[in-house]
């Protein structure tokens, strides 16, 4: 996977605060990203993946976990597929 870097400034003490460490914040950063752009369906839940370093099942337990809902089909947009096989 080709990587873009992207540097994002926070307070100086941020991971005293969180007690963690730099490693466990840039993942736990990478995670809230992929599950936001998701649900703003701006990434497939692939790449959603792919950017919080998960394998797909992996992340969609952890959708799951969070609430997030792992289709976007409306119930409407399944009867109409229903339809269309009749």
């Amino acid at each position: 996977m080709n990587t873009q870097t992207i540097t994002v400034d926070l307070p100086a003490d941020i991971l005293l605060t969180l007690n963690e460490n730099e490693n466990e914040l840039k993942q736990d950063i990478k995670i809230s990203l992929a599950i936001r752009l998701y649900r703003l369906q701006k990434l497939t839940i692939g790449k959603a993946a792919e950017i919080a370093g998960m394998s797909h099942y992996n992340f969609e337990c952890l959708l799951s976990e969070n609430e997030v809902p792992i289709s976007t089909l409306t119930i409407e947009d399944v009867i109409k597929d229903a339809e269309k096989l009749m």
